[in-house]
């Protein structure tokens, strides 16, 4: 999001340097036109005042060279010299024998003999003594004015009307380099210098511009487009993060975070202006709320459900048992003994069914399916209390794991193990039995159940019972297994394998 937001805005960064370069570049241009203003008119303040004092000068030497002077002239050029400098001009005047005929009470700067007075241009800096003379000649070359002007005349007649802060005035003439003003205070950087020539031709006037100083504050205020573009995008990323990114974070959390059955209630962490997340966690919550309902709803049409489906199989097992009872108590009135045995039969039968049904209303809390053991264990009992006289003393071992079935295959299992009981106790009353259920090794969805007896070995009255009754049996129930039941004649066992729960 913040790269998105630095992109988004980067233009508008660009354009804004764009400008300010711009400005920079404009201030550039103003600054230089300013400076050669400044330089062309100083110039000419300084050559005017020059020609002047230079016509005086000319006037003065001519008038004493010709005997026209009178004893106040020289006052007079030196009132009029200094009449408007701060430091005082000096002047002197000499003929050519070398005699001061007049001049400024100061001595005179070093830099010209008495060879050089006559002998140079009109004007000459004079760098060593930090001076620009001003040199003019009577017209009969007898006489010589000398006017000297110090840096301080200097600067204040070249001074230019407009307030440029670090700028440097200098004065060449050829190789010769005279600076008027003070050297700027800040000697690096970058400097714009522009010329104009004087009259003479000969000497020009420099004028040096510096820049200030390189600053924080000026660096600033040169990438403050930048800064302010990625201050936009760094404002931009914290109002989104803050007020969206960071709302929805918790949203997602709390959302992913959800249980059916619970009431969301996202905005009570979500504290945001943008009414589209508020609305968006009161439709989260409304959906809660009403998934919630429902759960509510369909727990409750499940334990009704439950309830009913207990009450049915509570019913079966109670109708059964009442069966049960009646053939009982029809077995009793009986006085034929194949009749008490039908009857006895048919009971055995009853009861398996009913206690298949009384352990699948047992195993109705967990959902879990039938208990092998306990089916196997209760079946076991019933089979031995309605067993025949002779064979009252028939044992049966048990050795099961802890499996768990559905009703459908506990039904068949118990009928399976009531016919092979049966059958044992009439082939061989006093025989035993020992029932194995065991997990097959081979598939983890499957079991084996086995029931070997001796009276279940090949014999002629097993083959009888079989071929005439109880063959057909269990062929049948073996097909509602899905499932061959396999008959070893010498071990008297019989194995099959049937569907366990997970």
């Amino acid at each position: 999001m913040f790269l998105i937001l630095t992109l988004a805005l980067l233009p508008l960064g660009l354009i804004a340097l764009i400008a300010s370069l711009q400005a920079i570049r404009t201030a550039d241009l103003e600054k230089e036109a300013l400076l050669r203003v400044a330089v062309t008119q100083s110039a000419r303040k300084l050559t005017a005042d020059l020609a002047s004092d230079r016509t005086a000068l000319m006037l003065t030497a001519n008038a004493l060279a010709n005997g026209d002077a009178d004893t106040g002239m020289c006052r007079r050029l030196s009132v009029f010299l200094t009449s408007h400098d701060r430091e005082g001009a000096r002047f002197y005047i000499y003929d050519r024998a070398g005699g001061r005929l007049c001049g400024s009470p100061q001595p005179e700067p070093a830099g010209l003999t008495g060879e050089t007075r006559f002998a140079r241009p009109p004007f000459e800096l004079l760098p060593q003594s930090g001076f620009l003379v001003s040199r003019a000649q009577s017209g009969n070359g007898r006489i010589v004015a000398l006017a000297y002007y110090s840096r301080g005349y200097l600067e204040s007649i070249a001074n230019p009307a407009t307030a440029l802060q670090n700028r440097q005035l200098s004065l060449r003439q050829g190789e010769k380099t005279l600076v008027v003003s003070r050297p700027s205070r800040h000697p690096g950087g970058h400097s714009t210098s522009l010329s104009a020539r004087l009259d003479p031709p000969d000497i020009l006037l420099t004028m040096t511009l510096r820049d200030p100083p390189v600053t924080l504050a000026r660096m600033l205020s040169l990438f403050l487009p930048l800064v302010m573009w990625f201050a936009a995008a760094a404002i931009g990323w914290l109002v989104v993060n803050r007020l969206l990114i960071k709302p929805l974070v918790v949203l997602r959390r709390t959302v992913a975070a959800y249980h059916p059955g619970e009431v969301l209630e996202p905005m009570r962490r979500i504290r945001t202006p943008a009414q589209e997340i508020v609305a968006l966690g009161e439709t989260f919550r409304e959906i809660s709320e009403d998934v919630a309902t429902h759960e509510a709803e369909m727990a409750e049409g499940l334990e009704t459900q439950r309830k009913l489906t207990r009450e049915v199989h509570h019913r079966v097992k109670n109708n059964l048992q009442i069966i049960a009872s009646l053939i009982s108590l029809h077995a009793r009135s009986a006085h034929d003994p194949e009749a008490v045995e039908a009857y006895a039969s048919i009971q055995r039968r009853v009861d398996a069914l009913s206690v298949v049904h009384r352990n699948h209303y047992a195993e109705l809390e967990e959902n879990r399916g039938v208990g092998v053991r306990s089916l196997i264990s209760e079946l076991s009992a019933s089979l031995r209390g309605t067993a025949p006289a002779e064979a009252r003393r028939f044992g049966i071992q048990i050795d099961s794991d802890n499996l768990h079935i559905s009703q459908d295959v506990a039904v068949p299992i118990a009928f399976l193990l009531t016919e092979l009981v049966e059958l044992a106790m009439i082939c061989d009353p006093r025989a035993g039995m020992r029932i194995s259920a065991h997990l097959d090794s081979e598939q983890a969805d499957r079991a084996i159940l086995h029931v070997s007896s001796p009276a279940l070995r090949g014999s002629e009255t097993m083959s009888a019972q079989v071929d005439e009754r109880y063959g057909r049996v269990l062929t049948g129930l073996s097909r509602q297994l899905r499932s061959p039941l396999a008959h070893d004649p010498e071990a008297g066992d019989y194995a099959i394998a049937f569907a366990v729960l997970p």
